[in-house]
């Protein structure tokens, strides 16, 4: 065999020797709507970081945060059309497509994290299952902290409500919003300070996470923290992508989302009192819902609950009679 021949056989042997190293890596793309100092965000990194280093970097997932590359309100259907791979989405968007997704938008169903780990465990097999039939998988439920109102000026009773151009988020929140006596808008988490800008609101009703998100003390001076609900985002896969992972990569993809729960409710938890106290540092005044909007809201909650079964299919109705029974309402 010639010098030349020798050379071409070599090159071609390290070639394929290297081949598998080189194609070994796989890469996702994840999208999230919300910014990089947001604890949700935190815990998309932590699950990826998770991901990378017990694969030894087979498998790589690049995070577009902030809306970057999709919106939030759009990232379920890009990771349906895989688009993406992997996304994190906001349950509540979803409400025209199944009541269930907006079941933990009614105020009082599930008012503290124990009620709300309990909801989340009777609603996961109907989730598994809706998901399922549309080519995506729910990995991982990440809890919002319990809501509040900001507002210019402070709140005592539900008659202060009268004539607030509200910011909510589903259309849930805008039938409690507008029962309560709010002017409610549904706006994305990206347009709200545009539109405390030109007007379209003057007050909003969600967590304190997302009022440190958009600088709320830039437009609001008052917080009053009601509780009332402890929405969910999940993150969410496609599922030809998880199909197309070795058996070795899912099982580490799964371990890993399963590990961005427990962290995800802790870090919920732990970091309501610390947001709140940093919306104090930013100059706005405090405050625990006061009785007379606590009720309120509770009457809201019943009639709301009511209207819910009316919509809803049997399968649904049994889920949320389920949890109740291991909540013993």
């Amino acid at each position: 065999m010639s010098k030349v021949r020798l050379f071409v056989a070599a090159a071609f042997a390290t070639a394929m020797a290297t081949a598998p190293a080189a194609f070994a890596e796989t890469k996702w793309i994840m999208a999230s709507g919300y910014p990089d100092n947001n604890f949700l965000t935190k815990v998309d990194r932590a699950f990826i970081s998770e991901v990378e280093s017990k694969s030894g970097g087979e498998l790589k997932i690049e995070l577009r945060s902030n809306g970057s590359l999709i919106k939030l309100d759009a990232i379920k259907r890009a990771v349906q059309s895989g688009q993406v791979q992997a996304g994190e989405i906001r349950l509540g968007v979803y409400g025209n497509e199944s009541p269930m997704f907006v079941l933990d938008n009614i105020p009082n169903v599930a008012k503290d994290y124990d009620e709300a780990k309990k909801l989340t465990e009777a609603q996961k097999p109907y989730f598994d299952d809706l998901f399922a039939k549309n080519g995506m998988r729910i990995v991982s439920y990440l809890p919002w902290p319990g809501q509040g109102l900001f507002t210019k000026a402070a709140l005592s009773t539900p008659a202060d409500f009268k004539g607030l151009k509200l910011r909510i988020y589903s259309k849930g929140t805008q039938q409690m919003g507008e029962m309560l006596g709010f002017q409610a808008t549904i706006l994305p988490f990206a347009e709200v300070p545009q539109a405390f800008s030109t007007g379209l609101i003057d007050s909003l009703f969600t967590s304190a996470q997302t009022g440190i998100d958009i600088q709320a003390w830039d437009y609001v001076k008052n917080f009053m923290y009601t509780g009332t609900m402890h929405n969910k985002n999940a993150i969410i896969l496609n599922e030809r992508a998880v199909k197309a992972l070795s058996p070795k990569l899912q099982g580490i993809v799964m371990e890993a989302a399963a590990n961005a729960t427990a962290l995800a409710w802790k870090e919920s938890e732990t970091a309501n009192a610390e947001q709140v106290e940093t919306l104090r540092k930013n100059g706005m005044a405090i405050a625990q819902v006061t009785p007379a909007i606590a009720n309120a809201f509770e009457s809201v909650s019943q009639t709301m609950i009511a209207d819910w079964r009316k919509e809803s299919s049997p399968a649904e109705v049994a889920v949320l009679d389920t949890y109740l029974k291991t909540v013993g309402k």
